[in-house]
């Protein structure tokens, strides 16, 4: 009789059992309408019968359920098995039950942006700057600094007040033309700076007290530091010997303790270290083998990427080819993989990127970084481009993006919509990335390229992989050679410049060309205005300290929450040959969010966010606020 009383109580649970086992519990939901099996099933007779009548009124009320699927059919497993017991027995202490399962918490998930047709809209904001823009860079007094190179005879503005310079090549004649502006973002008004030594092609970025640090050039500027401070009447303190090294073609990027990393130029195999807001210092130089492997017989290596690490080593890119050092010793750290499909730096002149750092991560100062890299040439398209006959080689489609600090990391390739070389590449307040200027075929230097790539694109680094890129509204202007760009506070890309020649040409196919651009990008959409949030600067505190908790004061009509908001702080980079010296985009950890009040922890150490002046935007689901400046230091 026992036996008979056990099966009647076990054979409705083995049932259960087999039943919930080819429901694939694991998957959570086999059908779009079932609820996960084994998760609010009561196993009591009582619950038995209920989940039996439940499975007929579904049954009854679904008309395809007449075609029995086989793979809802029960099965019944062979014995032995074991058989769940969900009781108590005698002398036997009750189990704990199980954890329930974790609920999502709305803040876990980021909202996704506000979608908008919108491609971006173009406006010409001066028609006439005066001088060819080679080289910029926006300063914390919101003007932009940008100059071409002392050596290309008239430009189209004098220099007020007069100032006239000799002109080596030729002796007993001065050059009283300006070849150098500070330039109102907002009004265009322009004022002529004083250049004593020659700037072409040269390095720079801002110091960690706001100052712009130029370096290096050519002729009597090749080992030139100059320093001008961010003020309206400020002119440029420059020491002509004041590098190691001639450094023409160089890179210049900050490192942690505000100092600055000189890596390459031409003829240059090697890197030295400078201290800020200082004309004169003790030299720290070191070799770079790495530059000499990577020269190819037109080069291909001036102009590295390069980027500093988490762990306050440095990143540099070369031709294909990239390594980690430690730049206080110079050591390499590690080689990693090369980017096959050609040669990415001056002349065939790629673009590049350091991916936007999340510090939204328990441990940011471990956080990994991303590096992108597109376009440019194959490494023979130079000694094609650069002298007649020419023959412009397609430029390359191809990105890749790689895992800078994680060991054994490979390059990821994917393609953009059109080939470019000479773009450049701004990361933008949302983190995305804008790709605008350049070409599609050719290489830089004078008259090397073809088919101006008018069509902006941009890429979103978070979406999948084949989703990423976007065009937008064309430009009218072609930007070829010597063109720039830059991210503005209010959001906007300021474009100029355009000089595929040795000398102001203005009759040529690709002219000089003087006129001043500014590009909105979709999230300047009319229809995202109401989503906009504006940061109060009215008495806000502008001086972050590492590690520290960060209030800013915002008015936004919406009710929010930290799905909604996300705040980034960006580092206006130096940019000229489609490449941004010292770029670097942070999205900072969030502590709490209102529509009035957004508290932030600030970067963990200079070697996250290097000390000086960034630009901190609160961004409302891709909507990003007026920029406000900030200063970050111990």
């Amino acid at each position: 009789m026992a036996i008979y009383i056990k099966a009647f109580v076990l054979l409705p649970l083995l049932f259960v059992s087999s039943y919930a086992r080819n429901k694939h519990i694991n998957q959570g939901f086999d059908d779009a309408d079932d609820s996960p099996v084994g998760v609010n099933f009561d196993p009591s007779p009582h619950g038995f019968l209920e989940f039996l009548d439940g499975k007929k009124k579904k049954k009854k009320n679904n008309k395809k359920s007449n075609k029995k699927n086989k793979k809802d059919e029960l099965i019944f497993p062979q014995f032995p098995f074991p058989i769940p017991f969900h009781g108590v027995h005698e002398n036997q202490e009750e189990v704990a039950p199980l954890e329930p399962a974790v609920e999502v918490k709305k803040n876990d998930i980021p909202k996704p942006d506000f979608e908008t047709e919108n491609r971006g809209a173009w406006m010409l904001h001066s028609p006439n700057s005066g001088v060819a823009a080679m080289h910029i860079q926006l300063m914390p007094n919101n003007k932009a600094v940008w100059y071409d190179t002392t050596n290309l005879g008239p430009s189209a503005i004098q220099n007020n007040p007069p100032f006239c310079k000799p002109v080596p090549e030729r002796p007993g004649e001065t050059d009283c033309w300006s070849h150098g502006v500070q330039y109102d973002v907002e009004s265009g008004q322009v004022r002529t700076l004083k250049i004593m030594t020659d700037t072409w092609c040269s390095s720079g970025g801002l110091s960690s007290n706001g100052e712009l640090v130029s370096t290096g050039g050519y002729r009597e500027g090749i080992r030139s530091i100059r320093i001008m401070d961010p003020c309206d009447n400020c002119e440029f303190q420059e020491n002509a010997n004041g590098l190691a090294a001639m450094r023409w073609y160089a890179t210049q990027h900050m490192l942690e303790n505000g100092s600055f990393i000189l890596v390459g130029g031409r003829g240059a195999h090697n890197y030295e270290i400078i201290p800020p807001g200082r004309l004169q210092f003790q030299v720290q130089q070191f070799g770079l083998n790495f530059l000499v492997e990577t020269e190819d017989e037109k080069e291909n290596n001036l102009y590295p990427f390069v980027n500093l690490l988490p762990d306050g080593n440095v990143f540099i890119f070369a031709n294909d080819r990239s390594i980690i050092i430690d730049p206080y010793s110079g050591k390499t750290i590690r080689d990693l993989p090369v980017l096959p499909g050609g040669s990415r730096n001056y002349p065939a002149s790629g673009m590049s990127a350091l991916l936007p750092i999340n510090l939204n991560t328990p441990n940011p100062e471990d956080v990994e970084v991303e590096i992108i890299v597109c376009g440019g040439n194959t490494n023979d398209a130079f000694k094609y481009s650069e002298f007649p006959p020419r023959q412009f080689f397609p430029a390359l489609k191809d990105c890749g993006r790689l895992f800078a600090n994680r060991e054994g990391a490979q390059w990821d390739i994917e393609e953009m919509l059109s080939p470019r070389v000479m773009g450049d590449m701004l990361l933008l307040p949302t983190g995305d990335i804008l790709i605008i200027n350049g070409a599609k075929t050719g290489t830089s230097a004078w008259d090397a390229a073809e088919e101006p790539n008018l069509v902006p694109l941009l890429y979103s680094t978070n979406k999948p992989k084949g989703q990423r890129f976007k065009e937008l509204t064309p430009s009218q202007i072609p930007r070829m050679y010597h063109s720039v760009s830059a991210v503005l506070p209010d959001g906007k890309i300021l474009v100029a410049g355009s000089n595929t020649h040795a000398v102001y040409d203005f009759q040529a196919k690709y002219p000089t060309d003087l006129r001043v651009e500014k590009f909105s990008p979709p999230y300047l959409a009319p229809e995202l205005e109401q989503h906009k949030p504006q940061i109060l600067e009215n008495g806000a505190n502008k001086e972050m300290k590492y590690g520290q908790n960060f209030k800013i004061n915002i008015k936004l009509d919406e009710v929010v929450d930290e799905t909604d908001i996300k705040v980034t702080m960006y580092a206006p980079p130096f940019t000229t040959h489609g490449y941004s010296q010292g770029q670097r985009l942070l999205i900072l950890k969030l502590q709490a969010v209102t529509n009035q009040e957004v508290t932030v922890v600030a970067p963990p150490s200079g070697r996250i966010a290097p000390p000086g002046y960034y630009l901190l935007f609160v961004v409302h689901r891709g909507v990003p606020s007026h920029g406000m400046w900030v200063r970050i230091d111990q």
